[in-house]
């Protein structure tokens, strides 16, 4: 598969009263043309920071690019300027951003939001870009196009704003569409709509995806591939099946076994990480997952952990995969989980030991 972005050894820092904090730090992932990578997180992880670097959105100051690069098709765009970007924003990079109610302007028409982006990026006229917006409104599955598209974004239920959102997203034919939380203000029901319309579209229009979002569950059925960040950095990375089949990280673990399961399972409780994630401003010695990870070994405090290579698409950051650190299985509660996903998706999984 060829590739379509690199992104190197990124680190991101925020001035703040409290000293520069590390937001983003030597974060390096490929996407593909053609897929879908998910980075999931807890809220603070450094995965939107990430997303808005990529079409350089974060604010500066207080935020800074403090060093390396994002290779979109070979060009490193950390070096553009902000004109350049403006060509570049829309028409090779679009957002879907969580909340559509605050994206889209209160006082413009749906349709003329549509027709903004094509007129720039596409050198589209009038008349042949509202009749282009009409087409996407239908593509996105918004019923009556021709009158929604008059329509200004308080006539739209949650559902219908988000699909807006990625017409407008999808109007230049983007080779990379990066969304960020794009279900989290939307219930369950119209999150699947939003999950199968983002796939069925993908599958049509051959377009990347970049999925940010804190829950796993989210990504099972949408993405390729699945970059775990914790504290600014990667911590795992892999396919969805490595990730949730054979995962190797406790705090991939932890995420797992804090996933809420439909099934009314009376031994199943859900797990809470203890503690909080680490202040960034001072980043830890050590493995910033340390004082967290009840399987933490006394390096994890004084030295950060390599990236070992698992299998050819499967990365882990932790000691725990060093040849003579001690084994260390799963808890029985991802192990139970596992199963249950195994039976959901249909996947043979073998674990090993506990229930």
């Amino acid at each position: 598969m060829e590739k379509l972005l690199e992104v190197k050894n990124l680190n991101v820092s925020f001035q703040t009263y409290g000293g520069d904090v590390k937001a983003v730090r030597g974060v390096t992932f490929d996407l593909y043309k053609g897929e879908t990578l998910a980075i999931v997180g807890e809220s603070g992880s450094g995965k939107s920071v990430t997303a808005q670097t990529l079409m350089q959105l974060i604010p500066k100051p207080p935020g800074k690019i403090t060093g390396g690069q994002i290779l979109l098709e070979g060009q490193d765009i950390v070096s553009k300027s902000e004109k350049e970007m403006e060509s570049i924003r829309g028409k090779e990079i679009s957002m879907i951003f969580q909340d559509p109610m605050t994206s889209l302007n209160p006082t413009m028409k749906i349709g003329k939001q549509i027709m903004e982006v094509l007129i720039k990026h596409q050198n589209m006229d009038k008349n042949s870009s509202k009749a282009r917006a009409i087409e996407l409104l239908k593509l996105v599955g918004i019923p009556m196009p021709e009158k929604r598209v008059n329509q200004y974004p308080h006539e739209f239920s949650g559902g219908m704003r988000q699909r807006a959102m990625i017409a407008i997203a999808l109007a230049a034919n983007p080779k990379l569409l990066i969304a960020d939380e794009p279900t989290t203000a939307l219930d369950v029901t119209i999150q699947a709509q939003i999950l199968e319309l983002m796939k069925d579209l993908q599958d049509k229009m051959n377009t990347s995806i970049i999925f940010i979002t804190h829950d796993l569950g989210v990504v099972a059925n949408v993405a390729d591939r699945v970059a775990v960040m914790y504290a600014g950095q990667i911590i795992e990375s892999g396919t969805v099946d490595e990730i949730f089949y054979d995962p190797r990280h406790p705090y991939t673990w932890g995420l797992l076994a804090s996933m809420p399961s439909l099934e009314n399972d009376e031994e199943e409780e859900l797990t809470a990480i203890p503690g909080t994630p680490p202040d960034l401003t001072n980043p830890p010695k050590g493995d910033a997952f340390a004082a967290r990870n009840q399987y933490a070994l006394a390096i994890d405090f004084e030295e950060e952990p390599p990236l070992y290579q698992v299998s050819n698409t499967h990365f882990v950051k932790s000691w725990l995969l060093h040849p003579e650190a001690p084994k260390v299985d799963p808890p029985a509660s991802v192990k139970r989980r596992i199963r249950k996903l195994s039976s959901t998706f249909e996947q043979p999984i073998l674990v090993e030991g506990g229930k």
